[in-house]
């Protein structure tokens, strides 16, 4: 009991230290600033003073927590006598699960599209359904700056609620199993935060692509959510499908059988959950030393061992280049989109 209201009492300072800088930039708006800052203040304004926003964090910390209670009560089972991540004790708190519920990691790639899509669904076409966006259109301000400082906005409350989730889990970690993390362990959970953000501004450009695309914000938040259960669901189903039927005969040769799984990794890493996976799995477990098929002659020789972090990082170098390129592309089609667009007054 005593763990979980420390818990909650982490959670509350984020939101309020979250409230204060809202109150702050809001006492600053009347100062001189670039358009760009303020309507970048705004929209973190009201993105921390919505109940939409109240909502997602409560949900993500709640699930947070349960798998950290998970990851404390099972660390002493984790933790073998010949683990080659031995010394990697603390990583285990983002990875741990006892099948009952799931891993730190994997709750946050499961929720993370939620919350790139909470924030990013009725970022134009509401605006533009107001009135405000033509209203704002009319002063001496660049079109650009709107779409820029919407995303930026929202990206910044994203990285303050995953870095603050990170943080209360070393935290929590810390307390409850009195062993610091070492450098390479805090530069591993370091880039794995950037990954999420990474992981979750890819939703939330998609998002405000649908928000541009559509009128209604219902219309986009349905259109975000179906392409999210598509990769999540169903293109896996399909994908199963399709390798079925081209699966090799058990008469094959190596090259073969190579070949043909080579081509189902590559069919399943299309979905942005999977290269998030991917790349997560290998940072926070050291000794994943390779992310497709090995042959025999290939493991004959290797040393088990965990990889250093210059490794692990060149191993997920494609992961984390595909989301950057999934990332980009949305936000440049709603970009243009939103640049092409004639917006009316009302």
């Amino acid at each position: 009991m005593i763990f979980i209201t420390t818990i909650l009492k982490e959670v509350m300072t984020m939101y309020n230290y979250l409230i204060t800088l809202t109150g702050k930039l809001r006492n600053n708006g009347e100062r001189a600033k670039r358009p760009f800052r303020v309507i970048m203040e705004k929209e973190i304004a009201d993105h921390v003073s919505s109940w939409r926003f109240i909502i997602l964090i409560a949900i993500i910390a709640l699930t947070c927590m349960g798998s950290l209670y998970t990851a404390l009560s099972n660390i002493s089972q984790a933790v073998k006598p010949n683990d080659p991540e031995g010394s990697f004790f603390f990583l285990k708190l983002f990875t741990i699960t006892d099948g009952t519920m799931p891993s730190f990691t994997v709750f946050i790639s499961f929720l993370g599209p939620l919350l790139g899509i909470g924030l990013g669904f009725d970022a134009i076409n509401s605006e533009h359904n107001r009135g405000t966006l033509s209203r704002v259109l009319s002063q001496p301000i660049h079109r650009d700056y709107i779409i820029n400082a919407k995303f930026a906005a929202a990206l910044f409350v994203i990285s303050v609620m995953l870095l603050s989730l990170g943080i209360m889990v070393m935290g929590a970690g810390l307390v409850t199993i009195g062993i610091p993390p070492t450098a390479e362990e805090f530069m591993r959970m370091v880039f794995f935060i950037l990954l999420s953000i990474l992981y979750v501004a890819f939703w939330l450009n998609m998002s405000i692509l649908f928000s541009v695309l559509f009128r209604q914000p219902a219309t986009a938040a349905l259109s975000a959510i179906a392409v999210w259960l598509f990769f999540s669901v169903f293109y896996p189903l399909i994908v199963n499908l399709i390798t079925r039927s081209m699966e090799p005969a058990a008469t094959a040769s190596p090259q073969q059988l190579m070949a043909f799984e080579q081509f189902h990794l590559t069919l399943m890493r299309v979905m942005p959950n999977q290269l998030f996976s991917e790349a997560t799995t290998t940072l926070m477990m050291p000794s994943v030393r390779s992310l497709g098929p090995l042959t025999m002659e290939q493991m004959i020789g290797a040393i088990p061992g965990p990889l250093p972090l210059g490794q692990s990082i060149l191993l997920v170098w494609p992961q984390v280049t595909g989301l950057m390129a999934g990332t980009i592309v949305s936000f440049v089609i709603a970009y243009i989109l939103f640049m092409r667009r004639e917006i009316r007054s009302r």
